[in-house]
């Protein structure tokens, strides 16, 4: 049911203002419920409306807030849709950015991902999938090898594919006026429909694999 996000007041740019820098740890302090409030609680609203809208994205976390001056300056969370396979998602002064990761692999998932890429039909398919990520403003990374793993030719069509151990795709989404109120939701129902087909390939050939 659609209603319970409104928007991140225009308040949490000035908290996230005051927390610049290296905030002492009494400054932290004084800010600590005007964050909690005007910062995180409106990321799990926005984020209860996107899982209402669709189950897939039910498994979510809101971060807190850790030592580092990093995590009191930009909110995280992340959606997970399988084994090192999320959406993730930050608000900052900068405005909402997105991404969607496979990353950190388990065992096993970095040479499910190769044999499902050097495979002619899934991996023309990815290939499709990454050069229409791009198209959309994207920008694709991942920790990626020198060169091609062992055991498949320099020569492979999908070599640059190959060398990836992870695979990133993330784009702000911006800091305008919208930001502020319900299209949020819409924002990132729509930045997650163009993650979905590359994040849905990540599930079916790496979740598993172990």
């Amino acid at each position: 049911m659609r209603g319970q996000f409104t928007g991140w007041p225009e308040q949490a740019m000035d908290v996230l203002w005051q927390l610049q820098g290296e905030p002492t740890h009494a400054t932290r302090e004084r800010y600590r419920a005007d964050r909690e409030r005007l910062v995180r609680q409106p990321m799990i609203a926005l984020l209860n409306e996107v899982a209402d809208t669709d189950p897939r994205y039910e498994d979510f976390s809101v971060w807190h807030y850790r030592t580092d001056s990093w995590w009191w300056q930009h909110q995280g969370a992340v959606i997970r849709l399988g084994r090192k396979i999320e959406i993730n998602l930050r608000f900052s002064l900068d405005g909402l950015r997105i991404q969607g990761a496979w990353w950190y692999p388990d065992p096993g998932q970095v040479d499910a991902f190769r044999r499902a890429v050097a495979s002619e039909g899934s991996g023309r398919e990815l290939s499709a999938i990454v050069e229409d990520v791009r198209k959309k403003g994207y920008d694709l990374s991942g920790d990626v090898m020198k060169r091609p793993p062992r055991g498949y030719p320099t020569d492979h069509p999908r070599t640059n594919l190959l060398r990836h151990r992870s695979l990133i795709a993330a784009r702000p989404l911006g800091c305008e006026e919208w930001l502020h109120t319900p299209e949020a939701v819409d924002r990132v129902l729509s930045a997650a429909a163009d993650l979905d087909a590359l994040l849905m390939w990540l599930v079916r050939h790496v979740k598993r694999a172990a």
